[in-house]
């Protein structure tokens, strides 16, 4: 059976989430909600996580799952909000351990923080399948970007987190913690190994002027037309454009603040003795 899917465009952070959903009335898992966030005054807002809960409430959808594709350097993830307006569970890929620790240690995080991946409800294993009502979900392990990426194949469509770009904007970086082009290189190419007519469902798109924004594309457009791997392109031709690239590129505006808060499952920090919350930003550290 193939999903039902409605897509939700944050333009501040050019950041698709996605309602996946069988049937009106029927059950849905959330992809990668987002929290607003003004860096400037640091105040956080739900207006675009209560869009998709008008949604979900207007079509009668029970929420089963929020789902994240891996910790997000761009956004932060309203899963919290979501989850208190909904009873849904909070999964990740297996590997947020990895990336949890890395980011525990770069931000020195409170004693009491354990990266053991606990603070979400559910942690998927390659290969393992669940289910959205009558729809059947299975997790494909996607590295590269970050260890812990996964993506999601729910009937006839794959949401693939930041893995792939759409075809004239090429495939993510490589160049964060524990990141690496040439796992990236393999992981695209289990993508691009599906049905040529797979729906691909992209969580950013940076179209600047010169198109208006798109969420999907399907794998033979990936294969036929994305600059950075379409079919042909090797893994070593594709290892050096990347490393290049990613030499080139400045860190994502949001990447301080949304790494704090999304490897803990998007709660915040814990409150100091004033009741405040705050996070931290490591001087000279970053590049």
């Amino acid at each position: 059976m193939n999903p039902k899917i409605e897509a939700f465009l944050d333009s501040c952070s050019e950041t698709y989430s996605y309602v996946v959903y069988d049937q009106m009335g029927g059950h849905c898992a959330i992809i990668d909600p987002v929290l607003d966030f003004d860096y400037k005054s640091g105040r956080t807002d739900t207006r675009s996580a209560e869009q998709i809960v008008e949604f979900c409430q207007t079509n009668e959808l029970q929420v089963d799952w929020i789902l994240e594709t891996h910790a997000h350097a761009d956004h932060l993830s309203a899963a919290p909000f979501l989850r208190q307006k909904t009873g849904a569970k909070v999964a990740i890929g297996e590997r947020i351990t990895d990336v949890q620790t890395i980011f525990s240690q770069l931000f020195n995080f409170e004693a009491e923080f354990v990266p053991n991946g606990q603070q979400f409800d559910h942690l998927f294993k390659e290969g393992e399948s669940f289910a959205i009502g009558t729809l059947t979900g299975k997790i494909i392990a996607t590295p590269g970007h970050t260890p812990a990426d996964i993506s999601y194949q729910i009937g006839d469509a794959l949401f693939v987190g930041d893995t792939l770009f759409m075809p004239d904007l090429g495939t993510a970086r490589c160049d964060f913690p524990g990141g690496n082009a040439k796992t990236l290189y393999q992981s695209i190419q289990r993508l691009l190994s599906f049905p040529p007519a797979t729906k691909v469902y992209i969580c950013h798109d940076y179209p600047g002027q010169k198109r208006s924004y798109r969420c999907h594309t399907t794998v033979a457009d990936q294969r036929q037309n994305n600059i950075h791997v379409k079919e042909g392109t090797t893994e070593q031709e594709f290892v050096a454009m990347r490393e290049a690239r990613d030499a080139t590129l400045d860190m994502p505006r949001l990447i301080i603040p949304s790494v704090q808060v999304n490897v803990r499952a998007g709660q915040l920090p814990p409150a100091e003795s004033n009741g405040t919350h705050y996070l931290k930003v490591p001087l000279n550290i970053l590049e």
